[in-house]
């Protein structure tokens, strides 16, 4: 199901689908550092990812990470969207991009997009996004969609950058 869509990109739900695409981007060396192992090796293990983490999320909350792929050729190049944690009081914002897709304009141009679905058409009042402290890029990525950092939060035993926008 497409969900939003921009001058290059369209954010759809993920399916068992898009397991291929799924595994090469948890496995990604930026993905482990920044966000975290998730130990999907296998097409079977992401599906699993999958299925327990984006598609329960859309069928609890009708919202999750989705699928970023650019319109020209319909390439899958990374994930943006809403999560709601149980750790956080409100819904945060988290995307991840293929490295070769990275520094392209597209991180801006997804994250933006679901912010501003975020608040306007899921009238959420608060969105927040975390980041570790040596993530500079995501950092700066939040800072330009107008997010504001608030200052540092301990979650999953890991200092993180606490960033969050008001509607």
């Amino acid at each position: 199901m497409k969900v939003l869509e921009t001058d290059r990109l369209i954010l759809r739900w993920l399916t068992t689908d898009d397991a291929a695409f799924i595994l090469e981007l948890l496995n990604e060396p930026a993905w482990i550092r920044y966000i975290g192992d998730k130990s999907v090796r296998t097409l079977d293990d992401a599906k699993n990812y999958i299925l327990t983490g984006p598609m329960k999320m859309y069928s609890q909350f009708g919202f999750g990470l989705f699928l970023v792929e650019r319109k020209e050729g319909s390439s899958p190049i990374g994930m943006c969207g809403l999560i709601k944690r149980d750790t956080l009081d409100n819904v945060d914002i988290g995307f991840a991009f293929l490295s070769r897709y990275q520094t392209q304009g597209y991180g801006f141009e997804s994250a933006s997009a679901t912010l501003k679905y975020g608040h306007e058409q899921l009238d959420m009042e608060r969105i927040l996004a975390i980041t570790s402290l040596d993530n500079r890029a995501s950092s700066r990525l939040l800072e330009k969609i107008g997010m504001k950092y608030e200052g540092t939060i301990i979650l999953y035993k890991e200092e993180l950058k606490l960033f969050a926008s008001e509607k």
